[in-house]
């Protein structure tokens, strides 16, 4: 198990402050954890949840909706869907109406490649929490922000 007054060689003024460096440590081990699984997949952490959002919706969504609704938010958003759609994994369709408008959808190709992608993948990082002390993780993070 993990300590991260170890892991960085540092004390702490108090608790709040340990606690948040540790937040921050935390994330950074969780993103690069992901960047090295979807490596192998060919795509980001971002490009990912851009298609479980698309799969989700089960409807074509315009690009604010999508960055909205993204876990990570990202200025590039449009850049990570070009290439997802550069790899056939969604499709833009524009408006018959106003050609300002653009919806995307997730198309077959996209919805099998999420299929070969094991749902579990993260189980890894939670391992040492027992469902109920991830529960209070979770609401401590809601209560934070």
């Amino acid at each position: 198990m993990g300590d991260l007054s170890k892991d960085i060689n540092s004390t702490f003024v108090n608790n709040r402050v340990k606690a948040l460096l540790n937040i921050i440590y935390t994330s950074n081990w969780i993103m690069s954890y992901q960047n090295e699984f979807f490596k192998s997949y060919g795509i980001s952490p971002q490009q990912y949840n851009i298609l479980r959002i698309l799969k989700g919706a089960n409807k074509p969504l315009n690009v604010q909706t999508i960055k909205d609704r993204m876990i990570e938010r990202s200025p590039n958003a449009t850049r990570l869907m070009d290439k997802l759609c550069a790899k056939q994994f969604i499709q833009r369709c524009p408006s018959e109406h106003d050609r300002r408008v653009v919806k995307i959808v997730i198309t077959e190709e996209g919805k099998a490649f999420l299929a070969s992608i094991p749902e579990d993948f993260n189980k890894e990082l939670l391992k040492n929490l027992s469902e109920e002390e991830a529960e209070q993780l979770s609401n401590l993070l809601d209560k934070m922000r």
